[in-house]
């Protein structure tokens, strides 16, 4: 039977024909020649590798580094949980979830974690209740007992000017708010400090060439945070369009959706954030005259003066992992439109945010559009003359039917434009115990979970452990100063441009605004 024919028959049955129909193409699509195209083109061009095979640190007396936490918030914490540093309570409930759900496997992650050679002696954070959680987490006590001591051994500071002038630190791990990454990188770089920022880089276009002065004038190692560079599914994508798998590339269009109040940055205010537990005076910048708010600094996300809205926070993530793909650099021009739609709660960065992305010299736009009240979920895709790629925690390529490059394997039907011909998955089906909205949303998109030699591995771990391993041995981090640059320029020029109402362009030549 002729597909026309199948159709006409079945029409008559509006819900059994849709079913059979199914069955129809999906008997079709096994019907299929086996064809490995991945396997042949891997044969033709050797890949870097799938996963990050950063050299391991060697555990020796004087290979230990000494690490200095700046802002201990809920990303601070995070990033410590990924080096092996964990509060008791937070081990003792993955315990017992492990103990509930066979399947849940953080515990044991955690235990056999790799030891990073590492020991943090300072923690600074304004919000005490922060600070004191800091000092019991990071003195790395959990994986003896869990029981938690009144005195840890690391050092609480009041003022972050302090601990990088400390000579007991080495390095120092910065995971405050965005307005004060700027000149805590410069003075740290000033100090010969190694750093570690979370991004956005900066707050103000300004800061971004100070801090790249800084860097490379003092020679320390960087890193942002961006730990998408260590997902192998972006390595792996990289090489496969180093090699035009998709032909010449005009449109690419990426997103942000999520729809729950931590996903639109409305977290929660605990009960002890109260004036005399927050020192305001050190949080809010010098000259600044906006008074004590507890919703201001847990929500600082939603205010220019603290944070870069959705452009500084979640285009990053996006921008970053096109630009390490496909090595963009900073587009020529950007336009940017978008609103307060939805959260309607007094803050002012909008909730619903487009931005274009436009690269003339490379014939083609790079398109980011975001809603905070919505979770439809819509691919990051890399459109190409030959094949499209959906790249996220997968990677999906499928076919153009006027393609000039797969022509001969669409006419013999070895491949097919409704089926990926290249489907590489490193083993996400095996993540558990994710269950909150915005994890699920990071891990979709390959920016949690990586596999790496063989086993689910956090992306944020290898991230710091490859900074760590440039101090130790020299070399550049996968996401430097330069990279951090190229990222904190497109992510103001969308801002700027949502502020303004205008069409932000870049001069490369002279490195500013036009």
């Amino acid at each position: 039977m002729k597909r026309r024919d199948v159709l006409k028959g079945l029409a008559t049955l509006p819900v059994l024909g849709a079913y059979a129909y199914a069955l129809y193409k999906k008997k079709q699509i096994s019907q299929q020649p086996t064809f490995n195209f991945l396997a042949e083109f891997e044969s033709r061009f050797p890949l870097i590798g799938d996963t990050v095979e950063a050299s391991k640190p060697k555990p020796s007396p004087g290979n230990k580094l000494r690490i200095g936490f700046i802002g201990f918030g809920s990303r601070g914490s995070s990033i410590a949980r990924s080096a092996g540093f964990a509060h008791p309570t937070f081990i003792k409930n993955l315990q017992k979830d492990a103990q509930s759900n066979p399947n849940d496997k953080r515990y044991q992650t955690f235990m056999e974690q790799e030891d990073l050679i590492i020991e943090f002696t300072g923690v600074c954070d304004v919000f005490n209740t922060h600070a004191k959680k800091g000092s019991i987490a990071l003195a790395n006590l959990s994986r003896q007992t869990q029981a938690i001591p009144e005195k840890s051994g690391v050092k609480q500071y009041s003022d972050f000017h302090e601990l990088i002038q400390s000579p007991d630190i080495d390095a120092v791990i910065i995971a405050t708010p965005d307005h004060w990454h700027a000149e805590m990188i410069i003075e740290a770089a000033k100090a010969g400090k190694h750093v570690y920022c979370e991004k956005c880089m900066t707050n103000q276009l300004s800061e971004a060439y100070e801090v790249r002065k800084a860097v490379l004038e003092n020679g320390i190692v960087f890193q942002l945070g961006h730990q998408n560079r260590q997902s192998a599914s972006y390595i792996k994508a990289s090489n496969l369009l180093a090699n035009n798998v998709l032909g010449p590339i005009n449109l690419i269009e990426t997103s942000t959706n999520r729809n729950s109040p931590d996903g639109a940055w409305v977290y929660e205010i605990p009960p002890e954030a109260v004036a005399e537990n927050i020192d305001w005076e050190r949080f809010i910048k010098p000259g600044s005259r906006t008074p004590f708010s507890a919703e201001k600094f847990f929500r600082w996300r939603c205010f220019w003066e603290f944070g870069s809205g959705l452009a500084g926070d979640m285009l990053t993530h996006e921008y970053d992992c096109i630009n390490q793909v496909l090595q963009l650099g900073i587009p020529e021009k950007v336009t940017a439109s978008g609103g307060i739609y939805y959260w309607k709660d007094g803050r002012e960065v909008p909730d619903v945010l487009n931005v274009l992305m436009e690269y003339p010299a490379r014939d083609l736009a790079l398109m980011y559009s975001a809603s905070l009240s919505s979770a439809h979920q819509r691919p990051r895709q890399i459109m190409g003359q030959d094949a499209v790629m959906e790249l996220g925690g997968e990677i999906l390529v499928k076919a153009e039917a006027n393609s000039k490059q797969y022509k001969s394997l669409l006419e013999s039907g070895k491949i097919t434009t409704e089926t990926p011909f290249i489907q590489w998955q490193p083993g996400l089906e095996n993540i558990d115990a994710i269950t909150s909205p915005t994890q699920k949303y990071f891990a979709s998109r390959g920016l949690i979970y990586t596999m790496h030699e063989g086993k689910m591995t956090d992306t944020t771990f290898l991230h710091v452990r490859e900074w760590l391993e440039a101090i130790r041995k020299g070399g550049e981090t996968s996401c430097n100063i330069h990279q951090g640059f190229q990222e904190a320029i497109t992510a103001h020029m969308a801002g700027i441009s949502y502020r303004e109402n205008r069409i932000v362009k870049w001069d490369s030549e002279n490195e500013c605004i036009v």
